[in-house]
């Protein structure tokens, strides 16, 4: 909890500043591509305050109204983080559109840009790097959406640094908004996989068929004989349902411990995991 708390506030205010420089540079140059980073960042400091109080909210303990936890709240996030970027590709766009028809960028001011979005790749890159860590050490799908956003961050800065660059060879003034739509079509396919990824687990969708298999690998392991197994995700937590088959002259002591041997054996295996056991006599 300490370790996903600690990175989400790092998020947040590597985003502020990112957005305070890009903006100011923007302004000053003129340059939509620079203010469209600016805006993208705005959307990565809300994902990051979403994703901070998603995972403080998903690693509260079950209670009487949430008796199966409060994971999904991360998907929850996912989603509405996915949206949120959505709407500034869109702004990003009407804005290039604007400078296309006339709107012109200091080419003075481009050199200083161009500087301003290589500091904002490398310091998007390392943020995302330690995000990625203790995204897959806790399994958080708050955690990942804001890695990707910054991932995505460190790809579009670096293509509007070289756009800025282009223009300042070519003195060519329209590749700045061409730029701009560039970042914007690829923000809109990264919004539509993270949109994909957080809002699949909402509908309870069973882990992916390589989790399935390595899961039937321990049930052979233990020589478990079962059927209608369930699986889900919720968050960070884990959920398997399943039917299993004992003798029906085994004792019910026995049948527990049994049970308990499985139950145990999965949990080494993941974390935060829930399992519910049927028995039925073979």
């Amino acid at each position: 909890m300490k370790a996903k708390v600690k990175i989400a506030r790092l998020s947040i205010a590597s985003n502020t500043f990112l957005i305070i420089i890009k903006l100011i540079v923007g302004i000053f140059s003129g340059s939509v591509s620079i203010i469209s980073e600016a805006i993208h960042s705005s959307m990565d400091l809300i994902a990051a305050i979403i994703a901070f109080f998603a995972v403080r909210v998903s690693d509260n303990p079950p209670d009487s109204r949430h008796p199966y936890g409060h994971g999904k709240v991360e998907n929850i996030s996912g989603v509405i983080e996915a949206l949120l970027i959505l709407v500034a590709a869109i702004w990003i766009i009407t804005e290039a559109g604007k400078k296309i028809l006339g709107e012109k960028i200091e080419l003075e001011s481009i050199a200083i840009g161009s500087l301003v979005m290589l500091v904002s790749a490398i310091i998007n890159a390392i943020v995302s790097k330690k995000l990625y860590k203790v995204a897959r050490e806790t399994n958080s799908v708050a955690l990942e959406a804001d890695a990707l956003h910054l991932k995505t961050d460190v790809y579009t800065s670096l293509g509007v640094a070289v756009g800025l660059g282009l223009i300042m060879l070519t003195g060519i003034k329209w590749l700045d908004p061409v730029v701009a739509i560039l970042v914007a079509i690829f923000i809109i396919w990264e919004a539509l996989q993270l949109l994909r990824r957080a809002f699949t687990p909402l509908l309870d969708t069973a882990w992916s068929v390589e989790e399935i298999e390595e899961l039937e690998k321990i049930f052979k392991s233990l020589n478990v004989d079962y059927h209608d197994l369930r699986t889900r995700v919720a968050g960070d937590y884990r959920f398997i349902d399943l039917h299993i088959e004992i003798p029906e002259n085994v004792s019910v002591g026995n049948a527990h411990q049994y049970c308990d041997k499985i139950e145990n054996e999965l949990t080494s295996k993941y974390k935060n995991l829930s399992v519910n056991i049927h028995v039925e006599p073979s």
